[in-house]
């Protein structure tokens, strides 16, 4: 994996640099030279779970406030911000670290506070995460000015990180007569950060759900649990018209997932 690290004056313009580095040398320290801001307000992804696919960049939304004090020059050709998402106990030393690529836009909302929002980009097929990674992460924030004083400060807030679900749904015969055996089968997945592909998640509990041509509410008519490759098979008696899906509520590690609904023509 790696870690996108820091704040960089390029050219005489701050901006936020992403590039890879080795942990141990990894830019969430604070400088000798420590700049007195302090970050406060934060709210990652608005507030929910960040769903991250096999390969897809997430671009995930992120608010803040700086308060500084107001002497300091916050002009964008001395100052920049930025927030960052860590793994691990410190954000000093974190096991990982995602940093937005670029400074935070800010507007003042007094002599001495910023409001500010960013974006941090996640990139999973740039080995960003590994599977292990589908937990709690917490949320800090980064600055710096033109003459390289910096403060890196941790703990401001927690998010969860999860593994994005497919699921599928075929429910057959169709047409089929009353009182027929209707077989419906489907699979779920997960994305595999490591290999950048979907795989089957095994011995997980699946609702099978039923909705009434003409309905708009899924009722579950059973449920049951995937295979060792994901895969999903039960059978049901044909009734009436309807829409059978699969449907799975998400773990602390994976996001739920409804099944699009298969229509069923019973004569």
């Amino acid at each position: 994996m790696r870690i996108r690290a820091t704040v960089a004056a390029v050219s005489g313009a701050l901006v936020l640099s992403a590039f890879a580095v080795p942990a141990a040398q990894a830019a969430g320290t604070t400088s000798a030279a420590t700049l007195n801001v302090t970050f406060s307000k934060f709210k990652v992804n608005n507030g929910k779970a960040i769903v991250v696919g096999a390969s897809a960049k997430v671009a995930v939304p992120v608010t803040y406030t700086v308060t500084h004090a107001a002497s300091l020059d916050v002009s964008a050709d001395n100052f920049a911000s930025g927030p960052l998402i860590y793994r691990g106990t410190s954000v000093s030393s974190p096991a990982n670290e995602i940093i937005s690529d670029d400074p935070g836009t800010c507007t003042k909302a007094s002599t001495t506070v910023l409001n500010c929002k960013a974006t941090i980009n996640i990139r999973p097929a740039d080995d960003d995460l590994a599977n292990a990674e589908a937990v709690t992460w917490k949320a800090g924030g980064l600055a710096i000015t033109a003459n390289g004083t910096k403060k890196t400060q941790g703990d401001l807030g927690t998010v969860a990180v999860r593994r994005a679900a497919q699921l599928t749904a075929d429910a057959t015969p169709e047409p089929v007569k009353k009182g027929k055996t209707i077989t419906v089968t489907g699979k779920l997945s997960r994305a595999n950060w490591e290999t950048h592909k979907n795989a089957g998640y095994a011995s997980q509990s699946v609702k099978l759900q039923f909705r009434k041509n003409g309905s708009s509410t899924y009722t579950t008519v059973k449920t049951i649990k995937t295979s060792s490759t994901g895969t999903l098979k039960t059978t049901v008696t044909a009734t009436v018209d309807g829409y059978f899906r699969y449907s799975f509520a998400g773990t602390s590690t994976t996001s739920a997932v409804n099944a699009t609904g298969d229509f069923v023509d019973v004569k």
